[in-house]
């Protein structure tokens, strides 16, 4: 039973990312599609799944289209209430979607003078007061969260109100927006969970130009985990198959000195952006090196 998830750029689609975390980290069969949200084409994309007009949107098994963060995340609750996606305990699932609630309709000046983008961290950035209020709350909700469930996450095991404040953790990381270290460390949990790091691996395969919301700001470095070292290459590679698709290799990476193989250069560069956060390259490594 698996269900079509339709996205926009990975790079800069916040409700894209959140809709594609709630498949990806309660382990939710999917398929991913491509909608051009910025190549012009997104409403000939979306026409089949009329009278869906945003992302994400997705189709059920039984051919049911759901569009919406907040549709999506209860359809998948009721779905799939053995997966976990909202807290156990009645008081904190009914607080968990308060916040993801909140989230959803408001912070309109952090989502206006800080879109999401996964580039880097724009250099300089001075918030707005509007910004500041914004932030202000965010850091009360999280707090509150927090205190009561010792963290790591909002109520302790990850669910979807961390689904909702993911691209918040971006938009605070790529701006340099000052927090708590409390709020600081939550940011942080964002930037290191693995399908988070796959999610941005994957939308640096793809270049812009011009580049939204940035195009002639500074970047520094993103302020998630380095990634290990890895560059182009020519084979032959130590693997004759892809991690990923099990096809013969055609492109070609190197890392710490050895050569590993994929069948596309997407799944090479892909990896090259955060070798990492791929377990399927991980193993494929481990079981060739020991």
């Amino acid at each position: 039973m698996t269900y079509d998830l339709y996205i926009g750029d990975r790079t800069f689609s916040s409700w894209s990312l959140r809709g594609w975390l709630m498949f990806e980290n309660f382990a939710i069969p999917h398929r991913t599609h491509l909608v051009g949200l910025y190549s012009g084409t997104m409403k000939a994309d979306l026409a089949p799944l009329s009278p869906a007009r945003l992302v994400p949107v997705m189709r059920t098994p039984d051919g049911t289209v759901v569009g919406d963060t907040l549709a999506m995340a209860e359809t998948l609750a009721e779905r799939h209430p053995d997966a976990g996606l909202w807290p156990v305990d009645p008081s904190d699932r009914a607080t968990a979607r308060w916040f993801a609630a909140e989230m959803h309709s408001g912070f309109g000046n952090l989502r206006a003078e800080c879109p999401m983008q996964l580039l880097g961290q724009v250099a300089g950035f001075s918030p707005s007061d509007g910004v500041l209020d914004d932030i202000a709350r965010v850091e009360e909700l999280w707090a509150a969260a927090l205190t009561s469930s010792n963290g790591p996450w909002l109520f302790g095991e990850y669910s979807l109100a961390d689904v909702f404040f993911a691209p918040v953790a971006a938009r605070i990381a790529g701006f340099g927006l000052t927090m708590s270290a409390k709020a600081q460390a939550y940011v942080a949990m964002h930037l290191s969970d693995p399908a988070f790091r796959r999610w941005r691996a994957l939308g640096l395969t793809k270049r812009y130009d011009p580049v939204p919301y940035v195009e002639g700001q500074t970047l520094a470095d993103w302020p998630g985990p380095a990634p290990r070292v890895a560059k182009p290459a020519a084979g032959p590679s130590v693997n004759a198959a892809c991690p990923y698709s099990g096809d013969p290799v055609s492109d070609y990476l190197e890392m710490d000195g050895k050569v590993w193989g994929f069948c596309n250069p997407t799944c090479r560069d892909k990896t090259i952006n955060d070798p990492d956060a791929w377990p399927a390259f991980l193993e494929m490594v481990t079981a060739q090196t020991g």
